[in-house]
């Protein structure tokens, strides 16, 4: 697979620090809530794993599907958003565990949805952040790394479900999607 890497963006020892400073600061700042971590599937799945673990206070971990790629390179539109009818945000201070905000309509859809069904609070943390790509205003709480204008795959990240489990973020050639 890293045939099709162009360049590595960030090494899997740069990714377990940052996720590690991110799970001391969110811990402080969530000490004594009732704290809830919602992965964004499935990309945000790898992130989210290794975040609630450098998180050292009780949490919620909870899932949501949400997507507005399919198999193409740049958002498709309309956000579809999904999450177990046994969950319940109201009265929860709700952490987004996302891996990537790009133009920003995925995540600005889930917090739109999580607040209007009672959420305390709901924040957003990105392992990677594309500001130069943002359309919908929002901005991430957290963040792990600003990127380029690049596509990129790898923690969790893929271009047509491969590619998630590169342990690096790096950047895809376009020969694999330029066809």
């Amino acid at each position: 697979m890293d045939k099709v890497i162009e360049r590595v963006l960030f090494t899997e020892e740069q990714i377990k620090s940052r996720v590690a400073e991110l799970g001391r600061q969110l811990s402080r700042e969530y000490e004594g809530k009732d704290f809830v971590v919602m992965g964004v599937l499935r990309g945000g799945a790898v992130f989210c794993a290794d975040l609630i673990r450098a998180i050292d206070i009780p949490l919620e971990l909870s899932f949501i599907e949400a997507s507005s790629y399919k198999d193409a390179t740049t958002p498709q539109g309309d956000v579809w958003v999904s999450y177990s009818k046994d969950f319940t945000a109201a009265g929860k201070h709700i952490l987004i565990a996302e891996d990537i905000i790009d133009t920003g309509h995925t995540l600005k859809a889930v917090k739109e949805r999580l607040l209007k069904e009672g959420a305390l609070s709901v924040k957003t943390c990105c392992i990677l952040n594309k500001p130069s790509r943002r359309q919908a205003n929002i901005t991430a709480d957290y963040v792990g790394f600003d990127i380029p204008d690049e596509f990129v795959v790898g923690y969790g990240l893929d271009y047509a479900s491969k590619y998630r489990n590169l342990p690096y973020i790096g950047i895809l050639s376009r020969k694999v999607y330029e066809k």
